[in-house]
């Protein structure tokens, strides 16, 4: 059972998702480049909060949370450090947001191509780590027990089968249900669907939703 969760990067999402581990009973430690400005953050949580750089709490954590930007996550895993990240479940909340282009008509850019993913470059820069893409498809509100009348689903994929039983394992405990959509390449389909869960919010003001697979039984 995971215990641990490091969570890097010092933005939003980081600290929706620390509260929120802290709530479910998680220890956790946030790391940043600067641990210093996560020192107030630290002061005010509640449980078993920590903070270091980007190395030590990817060396802390049983399980990691890349909750950086696009643009820089390949340089936060470089300082990190690839032997830290070694074994572990990567949940990989990033989305390759290209930060030089503006939305066009609610619609982002993205720095990748149709036929590529930001987590298949962040597999490829980091082997040994078990990346699994997750918390890209919704709004960082809505992040830990989302509040609608049904679970909504988080889309998941990854190559490792025990790092994807593991993530799941996370997702239920703070309200998920979650759909495997297969390896690493299944990126390629997940992170557009930030694209189009930010296009209500874009075009007409409205960020309150997330997203739900239907199967028939």
């Amino acid at each position: 059972m995971t215990e641990k969760i490091a969570i890097l990067g010092s933005g939003q999402v980081g600290e929706t998702l620390g509260n929120g581990f802290l709530k479910h009973g998680y220890a956790v430690m946030r790391g940043s480049r600067e641990p210093a400005k996560l020192e107030r953050w630290k002061s005010q949580a509640k449980g078993d909060a920590s903070v270091g750089t980007f190395a030590e709490a990817a060396a802390w954590g049983e399980a990691v949370v890349l909750a950086v930007k696009g643009s820089g996550a390949e340089n936060a895993l470089e300082e990190a450090g690839h032997s830290n990240l070694a074994g572990k479940l990567v949940m990989d909340a990033t989305n390759p947001i290209d930060p030089d282009r503006p939305p066009v008509n609610g619609v982002l850019h993205y720095f990748t191509g149709p036929n590529e993913s930001l987590m298949e470059r962040l597999q490829k820069a980091v082997p040994d780590a078990h990346f699994v893409k997750a918390f890209s498809c919704v709004g960082n509100a809505f992040m830990i027990d989302p509040p609608f009348a049904s679970k909504p689903t988080m889309f998941i994929c990854g190559n490792d089968a025990g790092a994807k039983k593991q993530a799941t394992e996370i997702l239920a405990e703070i309200g998920w249900d979650t759909a495997d959509m297969g390896a690493v390449e299944s990126a390629r389909a997940i992170e557009p669907l930030c694209m189009l869960w930010c296009i209500p919010g874009m075009r007409g003001g409205s960020w309150t939703h997330a997203f739900k697979l239907l199967q028939l039984k």
